[in-house]
């Protein structure tokens, strides 16, 4: 464990000259203690690394010095190997650069490793969008990333999908782009806005994608299949912007997400599970509201029924989900979900309520009937 630690510490200081004690605590998750004296053994060990008081100070490596790739362990050469999305790269323009960088690095490592990063490419093949959805590329992805890359900002033009069946609007706003995100085979772009720009951007998506995050915060999320026209921003200002060093993407769209995933949830329903239902529940109903349901749940009573509070995006989306548990699940609230289930249950009884006519007997009674108008 130490000796990977240390490997970690290496190429981190290499990565990122300056890094302080403290920063480097919080990478390898130890105390900077602990730091200090994996430093003294990376220097015990042959590795100039050296510490530096001042403003300008940290953690550096002796200048030229370079830890090399030919100490990769087969393992790592595999994850590493399999670390891309063919798909997503293809969207992005850069697989002729990914093939061109993958061969490259596999010209460095030794033999062994070379083999069992070559081994992972044809044992495993990560494909990102899903089923039943022909993939396509945004067409001003490519232009979208490049701006991403180079933290250039743009004048973004978009068709936001209008309520209700209304028609789509257009819109623009100029936009610093953070990052761009796959989410199940879509394209999403994590921008914020810039001083000035209006702020009002938060509606839903009727496909359920993300459109916007909280308003006044400055943050956007667009898909990108909406994005409809990028060009430079208004001239006389500012081409490219700052980009804030603590943004983390991955740690946005996770809190953002889950925030837009509980904001869908409207309408609040009371149901009585049996114990069937209940282990069946996160299987029919949205994860976000999964959780908060089953912390509101009672004891169970004397026939082993349990009631509870579930949160729903309306109540014909909760119908559809809890109908599918059939007689293990009863809704008690609100009354007008109750009379839907009452109802269709009433035309189900009917519908089954006798024995269904054979072909041979429709068959019959359609002859008899014809030869009795003649």
């Amino acid at each position: 464990m130490r000796a990977a630690r240390l490997i970690r510490m290496a190429l981190l200081v290499q990565s990122h000259p300056g890094l302080t004690a403290a920063a480097l605590a919080r990478a390898l998750d130890v105390s900077e203690r602990t730091v200090i004296r994996d430093a003294q053994a990376l220097q015990e060990a042959g590795v100039p690394v050296r510490s530096e008081r001042g403003r300008t100070g940290g953690y550096h490596l002796a200048p030229g010095y370079r830890t090399r790739l030919t100490t990769l362990h087969p393992t790592e050469a595999e994850t590493l190997f399999l670390s891309g999305l063919p798909s997503a790269l293809r969207d992005l323009g850069l697989s002729d650069a990914a093939d061109t960088a993958r061969l490259k690095l596999t010209a460095t490592l030794l033999p062994s490793v070379r083999a069992a990063a070559e081994a992972s490419v044809r044992r495993f093949h990560l494909d990102a969008p899903a089923w039943f959805r022909e993939p396509s590329a945004p067409e001003l992805l490519p232009e979208l990333a490049r701006a991403v890359w180079s933290d250039r900002i743009v004048a973004l033009s978009y068709a936001r999908p209008g309520r209700d069946g209304a028609a789509a609007s257009a819109v623009s706003r100029v936009v610093e782009p953070y990052g761009l995100v796959l989410k199940a085979g879509t394209w999403y772009v994590v921008a914020r806005l810039r001083d000035g720009d209006v702020q009002g951007d938060v509606q839903r998506d009727g496909t359920g994608g993300l459109r916007g995050d909280g308003p006044g915060d400055g943050w956007r999320t667009y898909r990108v299949d909406r994005v409809t026209a990028l060009a430079p921003p208004a001239p006389g200002g500012p081409e490219a912007f700052v980009r804030d060093a603590d943004f983390d993407l991955a740690a946005h769209w996770e809190a953002h997400a889950r925030a837009f995933a509980r904001a869908l949830l409207r309408t609040t329903v009371t149901v009585r599970l049996t114990a069937w239902g209940l282990g069946r529940l996160p299987d029919v109903v949205d994860g976000a509201a999964v959780e908060d349901a089953l912390a509101s749940a009672s004891a169970p009573d004397d026939d082993g029924l349990v009631i509870l509070t579930l949160r729903a995006e309306s109540e014909d989306v909760a119908h559809d989900q809890l109908a599918r548990l059939g007689a293990d699940v009863e809704v008690l609230a609100p009354a007008a979900l109750r009379a839907c289930f009452r109802e269709r249950a009433a035309a189900l009884a009917a519908l089954y309520r006798t024995a269904p006519e054979t072909a041979s007997e429709t068959a019959s009674g359609a002859a008899s009937g014809a030869e009795g108008q003649r």
